[in-house]
């Protein structure tokens, strides 16, 4: 068995590696794209120099934080270094800052090659649609091999290294420590610029969206390179990373009970079939002569989920694993599949609710907020009801097969959600690659024709993030109810050393539980006030900035040439308004934390965990699908609908969209970041909350 298991362990370094030489083709393909036009060089160089300052201001903060957090690991996890093994301490120090490094390096590949794909992609829109289409998803595509390919590297060397799960929670909380302030980091830098550039833009001044003449204009095109490629990129390397490390740690607990090492086997398996798909599914990925870009986007999502249940169901008998688990982790992919067409629903403009808030927002801008909020809530059902249908299903298929078989099918069910994550970050990588796009063909002045290829592109990308991030959330659901049951494992692994009774499950009638249960349902509410807060401080600095530069620049609003705002001022604030906003969300989540399990231990953290995934799931959902319904109802007026741009029913859809910003793409998309932070930091700290804790 231990034979087998390094095979698979092998057979996912050399599947990861396979990513990297794909993605290193894909890069090079983007690359030999034609591009001459000079106006877009000089643009896409202030970009690309601006997402690269960013990212490199961003990460000597994020390292310093790292380095904290390492010697905290160093001294007192997983247990005090005074008291324990000091080499495990050291293992989980190393392993923490292996994960930060590993997603450090995935966004850092993304920015790299989205800051090339846009110019690209804009300037093949000259020659026609599906060229463009294929620029601008190959570029997102390295970003997607580059962060699964890490994904299952990291995994794979932390096992055949340490041969230690404790170990591999230790890489997953750096991964998602860092996810956490990068995606907060990134959100709050691009839409302080998207709220800014909107707001004095087009509602005060009524100019085209990517106008040159606007100093907040290329700002806005680095935030989508820094939150929508770097930052989502994070979150999703986090997730697949935690959804593998809490199968990984059940599948110990039940390996150690019935000997040998089928289900890690099985673990790692999946995780190589899932990237080994992704990349045969992204291969394949066309534009149809018939379809648009969103069908071929979809159509390649399909095709990659078909290859993975067939290359599973091989697996799974020619080796002989357990069909009821392989079961558990088909209903996980299927169910993200149909969260991700309850989000299309809710924001696509071909569908009832854009167009009805569209409708809406003729009546003032009172009635885009209350009609979005509405159809933002009603989104988060269809999403929670399928997380829970999966959980159940795969708990009820999995239960048969004995003790302990029910949540790791729910952990497999997780990695069964991500194992397409490649496609989903390639399609998710697209969307701000062709909106950058999109800005460049107006700044270039590359005609109407390319500008009406790269509104499809941009419309179609827009669709397909807010599937994305509905699939992620619903990842992230099914990632942290197995890291619940990670937790438990953990506690009972300690409990049993420390000679102390362990835990089977939570009694919310005990008002333990039921104080962290509250306590755990409060904070995301918390996180994302701080984050949106950010961003209102950082956009009203931008927006007096923006004022003062047409106030002081003869010339500037009237466009005329040679005279060009000060884009590096409004690159500037973000930057810096980024950098001091990003830490204390994080550190109010992660003290919140562990305040709760030193005040009342395990059984508390039970409660807090249950707390903190239904409340940050629904909030998540709920601003996700919000802020894409309004994103594309503004959309859907500036297409021409219900008087056009300029109309008053665009005014009210523009304030929609300036209030769906930070929903979508800061506090949303970061809640299921903090929602597996907290449960990692539980399960690494389950030895000193069983030690010391008041209650």
């Amino acid at each position: 068995m231990k034979d087998r298991f390094d095979l698979f362990i092998l057979i996912g370094i050399g599947v990861s590696l396979l990513s990297f030489v794909f993605a290193l083709w894909l890069n090079h393909w983007v690359k030999s794209r034609p591009s001459s036009n000079e106006r877009i060089a000089q643009i896409g160089k202030l970009i690309r120099n601006g997402a690269n300052t960013f990212i490199r201001k961003e990460y000597i903060v994020l390292a310093r934080f790292a380095g904290v957090v390492a010697l905290l690991i160093l001294l007192f996890v997983p247990q005090p270094i005074w008291k324990g093994d000091y080499l495990r301490n050291i293992i989980m120090a190393v392993s923490y800052i292996g994960g930060t490094v590993f997603s450090a390096v995935a966004g850092v590949i993304g920015i790299r090659v989205a800051t090339i794909a846009n110019m690209k992609t804009a300037e093949a829109a000259q020659t026609g649609i599906r060229p463009s289409f294929l620029t601008g998803f190959r570029g997102g595509s390295v970003m997607g091999m580059a962060v699964v390919g890490s994904t299952l590297l990291g995994v794979s060397l932390v096992m055949l290294i340490t041969n230690d799960t404790t170990a591999l929670l230790g890489f997953s909380f750096g991964a998602s420590s860092l996810a956490l302030f990068a995606k907060a980091g990134g959100g709050i830098f691009t839409k302080t610029a998207d709220v800014s550039a909107d707001l004095v833009g087009k509602v005060e001044l009524g100019i085209p969206e990517d106008d040159p003449r606007n100093p907040a204009v290329i700002a806005d095109n680095v935030g989508d390179n820094v939150g929508d490629v770097a930052g989502m990129g994070a979150d999703l390397f986090d997730s697949n990373v935690a959804s593998i490390t809490a199968a990984l740690v059940i599948a110990a607990a039940l390996d150690s009970s019935a000997g040998g090492l089928a289900h890690a086997s099985m673990v790692l398996c999946y995780a190589a079939a899932g990237l080994l798909a992704s990349i045969i599914g992204v291969g394949l990925a066309r534009m149809g002569k018939r379809s648009g870009p969103t069908g071929a986007l979809n159509l390649s999502t399909y095709i990659t989920t078909a290859i993975f249940g067939v290359l599973t169901a091989a697996a799974t008998w020619a080796f002989d694993f357990e069909w009821r688990i392989w079961g558990a982790s088909a209903v996980g992919l299927l169910v993200g599949v149909v969260i991700g067409l309850a989000s299309d629903y809710f924001t696509n403009d071909l569908r009832k609710p854009v167009r009805n808030v569209a409708k809406a927002s003729g009546s003032g801008p009172a009635f885009t907020i209350l009609s979005g909020v509405s159809y933002g809530f009603l989104s988060t059902l269809p999403a929670m009801a399928g997380i829970a249908v999966s959980a159940l299903a795969a708990y009820k298929l999995c239960a048969p097969l004995g003790d302990g078989y029910a949540m790791f099918g729910i952990s497999m069910a997780a990695v069964g959600m991500l194992s397409i994550v490649g496609m989903i970050i390639s399609n998710d990588a697209y969307g701000p690659i062709v909106d950058n796009a999109r800005g460049l063909v107006e700044m270039g002045g590359l005609g109407e024709e390319a500008l009406e290829i790269s509104d499809s592109l941009d419309s179609a990308g827009n669709t397909v993030k807010a599937i994305t991030k509905g699939f992620a959330i619903g990842a992230a659901g099914l990632t942290v109810i197995a890291l619940l049951g990670a937790f438990i494992s953990e506690v009972n692994t300690h409990a049993a050393k420390l000679g102390v009774e362990g835990i089977t499950g939570f009694d919310i009638m005990n008002p333990v539980v039921f104080f962290g249960m509250l306590v755990g349902a409060a904070v995301p509410a918390v996180f994302s006030a701080l984050l949106i807060l950010g961003v209102d401080r950082n956009a009203q600095r931008m927006v007096a900035e923006i004022h003062r530069q047409f106030r002081e620049i003869i010339g500037l609003r009237e466009g005329k040439e040679g005279v060009v705002p000060e884009y590096d001022r409004c690159i500037e604030i973000a930057t810096h308004g980024a950098l001091r906003e990003l830490i204390p969300a994080g550190l109010i989540a992660i003290g919140a934390t562990l305040a709760v399990g030193f005040i009342g231990g395990v059984q508390a953290i039970g409660g807090f965990l249950c707390g903190n995934i239904i409340s940050g799931l629904l909030l998540a959902l709920f601003m996700s699908n919000a802020g894409g319904l309004w994103d594309n109802a503004k959309k859907y007026v500036e297409a021409g609908n219900l008087g056009g741009k300029g109309s008053q029913a665009h005014k009210s859809a523009v304030v929609g969209d300036t209030v769906g910003d930070p929903f979508k793409d800061t506090a949303g998309p970061s809640i299921n970041t903090q929602i597996t932070v907290v449960s990692l930091v539980s399960s690494l700290a389950a030895a000193l909350f069983l030690a010391y804790s008041l209650f």
